[in-house]
């Protein structure tokens, strides 16, 4: 359980192609495949059906463009066959309560998408499956994160293990501006559920999700396609290439040797660094036998050579056991 949120790559990798296929079973084999080509730890989709996601009375323009990108039970199963001869998980926001049943044995975990958070009881039939959830957060408040968390884990024990909800940071406009991706906001929703926490990233290019990796997300997801060149689907502006996914894998790595460990300590270095680079003390004069020690007395030079200048205060009211020359290197029998 411990490491269902891991990628191959550090943080995992969603590739959401969700609906830039608009309904082209071949198009989105294959986005499926470039998916699978990337990197991705896993390739996404919607599954719905335009009647049971929008009401035909009261939003008919949205339920026409839903019905308009179905994808059929047997063409998603296509799908999730394709990821698995080729070890990538499938994954679904599941927006049809109808096909909980038939994707079930296709899905690691479920994913929520932001328009979903309140729904609870698709939340409820979902938890009834006993699989990691992981939440989209776009729209919400705060409070409204932390109610459909409560709510989740009110609905099976199996959801008091942390680990089993994670949720992602997410803003539901398409494209947003570097200033509406608030990354810092997942470290208040780690603070206030203790899940794991990503960034759904809706902005153009992948320098938030760079960021969002050095600041501690531990899932990206981004959406997907071949091509952004005149696309009309407002999803594609926001959508990564298989080849700039390739790079954000190659980022992330340089980001975490970057980040290197927790514990401050010294690296091994070529030479003398250490040495060559601190102070030691040393005589500023001529200094005579008998001599008790002041300030003045003293300065700290490079190298660090006999008495290092971390050292200094505790010559200050020693007296000299011989005669110093200025600059010579000490020593603690010089002094009683």
């Amino acid at each position: 359980m411990s490491d269902i949120w891991k990628g191959k790559n550090g943080p995992l990798l969603i590739a959401e192609i969700g609906g830039n296929h608009e309904g082209d079973f071949e198009y989105a084999k294959k986005l499926t495949q470039l998916a699978i080509q990337s990197g991705s730890d896993y390739a996404k989709f919607q599954i719905y059906t335009g009647d049971g996601l929008a009401n035909p009375v009261e939003s008919p323009d949205r339920n026409k463009h839903f019905k308009k990108f179905e994808l059929s039970k047997e063409q998603h199963i296509e799908l999730a066959q394709m990821c698995k001869e080729n070890g990538v998980g499938y994954l679904a926001s599941v927006w049809e309560e109808s096909a909980l049943d038939w994707v079930d044995e296709f899905m690691d975990f479920y994913k929520i998408g932001s328009g979903d958070l309140t729904a609870y009881p698709l939340l409820r039939s979902i938890s009834k499956r006993k699989k990691p959830i992981l939440l989209s957060t776009g729209l919400a408040t705060e409070k409204e994160v932390v109610e459909a968390v409560s709510f989740i884990q009110s609905c099976d024990p199996f959801y008091e293990n942390p680990n089993t909800i994670a949720i992602l940071q997410c803003t539901s406009m398409y494209p947003i501006p570097f200033q509406d991706a608030n990354l810092n906001v997942m470290h208040s929703l780690k603070e206030l559920t203790r899940c794991p926490v990503g960034y759904s990233d809706h902005t153009e290019g992948v320098y938030a999700l760079e960021v969002a990796v050095a600041m501690g997300a531990e899932i990206l997801e981004f959406h997907f396609t071949d091509d952004r060149t005149g696309k009309e689907f407002r999803d594609h502006k926001v959508s990564l290439t298989s080849e700039e996914v390739q790079g954000l894998i190659d980022r992330i790595k340089d980001i975490y040797a970057l980040q290197g460990d927790f514990k401050k300590q010294p690296l091994s270095v070529e030479g003398d660094h250490v040495i060559s680079f601190r102070r030691g003390v040393y005589p500023a004069r001529e200094i005579p036998n008998n001599k008790v020690i002041a300030e003045e007395d003293l300065v700290v030079l490079r190298p660090d050579h006999g008495i290092p200048a971390n050292e200094f205060d505790l010559l200050i009211g020693k007296k000299t056991t011989k005669s110093l020359k200025k600059h010579e290197k000490l020593d603690w029998s010089f002094f009683k």
